[in-house]
């Protein structure tokens, strides 16, 4: 009976990645868009008024990743203006950083802006809690996919806790809707000090497709402060994993 299973277990080789700071993904994948300037604007504002978060400025051009739902209908419209890359390095410590133009070459990080106490207490080990305020389950499955036998980051001791307070930080996802506004900040409340607040997806970073709906209450990003803003939507792993290392000093970008 044994066999079969070992032979299957053969069948599928080595599933996990050796070294996390050298992961390229698929061309298929949808990172950080490059945006190039051209004579003609009609493309380009054709494809801002298609954006449904409004993601895209066209004077100046700008597009904030923080809105940006990743769809990819805007490379289409203006495929000379915007082209999305693989480049899956977004996570960044300051919510201005998400908005990119032309000049940008890569999300800048802003390692200044990190709490060295922070960084330093939780490098060895980071315990966190991640609550879904209102999310899609989409971004919360792909944060599960950071512990599975592909990504394993638990092997750099990060790792998600069912107990508020046994973390050492909260991961938001979801636009954070009023009726999840106030079991958040219980949950906040519940984490000992000092404690990380990790935003992730495009919902939690800018409320994205439903920003203006009466049934969204976004004022606990007013009274906290946010160590790393991570969009996307859904939040890909390797930008997870990537923004956490970056802020606990364990890789540089």
């Amino acid at each position: 009976m044994i066999l079969p299973k070992i032979k299957v277990l053969l069948s599928h080789g080595k599933q996990n990645i050796p070294d996390l700071n050298k992961v390229e993904l698929s061309e298929e994948f949808r990172g950080r868009p490059e945006l190039t300037i051209t004579d003609s604007t009609e493309e380009l504002e054709a494809a801002a008024a298609l954006c449904p978060t409004k993601a895209i400025t066209t004077s100046p051009f700008t597009l904030d990743l923080g809105r940006c739902m990743f769809c990819g209908e805007c490379a289409l419209r203006a495929p000379q203006n915007i082209r999305f890359t693989t480049d899956y390095r977004l996570a960044t410590t300051r919510r201005e950083a998400l908005v990119i133009t032309p000049e940008t070459r890569q999300v800048e990080f802003h390692a200044e802006d990190v709490d060295d106490k922070k960084s330093k207490l939780f490098r060895s080990s980071l315990k966190l809690r991640q609550v879904s305020a209102g999310g899609d389950a989409s971004t919360e499955m792909e944060l599960n996919a950071t512990g599975n036998v592909n990504f394993d980051f638990g092997r750099y001791g990060v790792e998600f806790t069912a107990s508020p307070r046994h973390a050492d930080g909260v991961v938001i996802t979801g636009p954070i809707s009023a009726n999840m506004a106030e079991p958040l900040q219980i949950c906040y409340d519940a984490i000992a000090e000092p404690k990380l607040i990790i935003v992730c997806g495009t919902d939690a970073c800018s409320g994205g497709l439903f920003a203006n709906s009466k049934a969204v209450n976004r004022e606990f990003l007013t009274r906290h402060k946010v160590d790393l803003w991570m969009p996307g939507a859904p939040t890909h792993p390797m930008t997870f994993i990537d923004g956490v290392m970056n802020y606990l000093g364990r890789k540089k970008r």
